[in-house]
């Protein structure tokens, strides 16, 4: 059994749309040190990551772990439903999770049932990364829409020198270049001899939507392996893994 007590109902769904936006449900784990979530989304190509700690909340009573599988989609849905004020109370009772909406003497309630999760939280994968940036979530986005216009894959390659996007299409190319110390990137660190992957573009823009424009966002590379990529919401660490598309001759 576990009770939470968030401050801004509204601030706690940024947090779980960050996990909404790759998958619909997962097994949530709920801790004496806060709340976590690893999971695949349903093509088993992607995986989020999710880790909120207790200090993320007014009050936490969490003194023993508890797993509890839940639709993120149905839950999203109910948060959405917060109003300006209200504070959110989160509580495990037998097999439903309860969310408490409250303003002044105005109290509202939801009950989402717990769902039956086989198996065990996904294992990260153990990629080391040969490359990273760290830029504004808005950056990154914009670069997404752009390559948007062109394909529905987009490649990213980064060395010393520089960062680049870019994707070719039917009917047009896309290419951007940020060179080492461009305004637009907060940290670039990479070796002489390039890395490079391409990816699904559908996935990279379904991963940093929630992330906030003027929060930091990180994407670590290796040739030809999967992409881990870190940023924060609402007091939540997202990291997130996507496979690559590997390139034949």
């Amino acid at each position: 059994m576990f009770r939470f007590l968030v401050e801004d109902a509204k601030r706690f769904k940024s947090a779980v749309d960050a996990i909404v936006n790759l998958i619909d449900e997962g097994p949530l784990e709920v801790g004496p040190g806060g709340l976590t979530l690893r999971a695949m989304d349903p093509s088993q190509i992607a995986m989020v990551s999710f880790a909120m700690p207790k200090t993320s909340f007014v009050e936490y009573d969490a003194p023993n772990p508890v797993r509890v599988g839940l639709n993120f989609d149905n839950l999203s849905k109910f948060l959405s439903r917060a109003r300006g004020g209200e504070k959110l109370e989160v509580a495990h009772e037998e097999n439903k999770v309860v969310l408490k909406f409250t303003a002044g003497k105005r109290k509202r309630s939801f009950k989402i049932p717990v769902l039956e999760m086989a198996g065990g939280a996904s294992r990260e994968p153990n990629v080391q990364a040969d490359a990273s940036v760290k830029m504004m979530g808005g950056t990154m986005k914009e670069t997404l829409r752009d390559a948007a216009l062109v394909s529905t894959h987009i490649s990213v390659e980064m060395s010393d020198s520089s960062l680049r996007f870019y994707g070719k299409g039917d009917s047009a190319d896309f290419d951007m270049e940020h060179e080492s110390g461009s305004d637009e990137l907060i940290e670039l660190k990479a070796g002489a001899h390039p890395s490079k992957a391409t990816f699904p573009l559908q996935y990279l823009e379904d991963i940093v939507k929630a992330c906030p424009d003027a929060a930091p966002i990180s994407v670590n590379l290796k040739s030809n392996a999967p992409v881990k990529i870190e940023y924060e919401v609402e007091g939540a660490k997202l990291t997130y893994y996507l496979a690559p598309r590997i390139e034949t001759d």
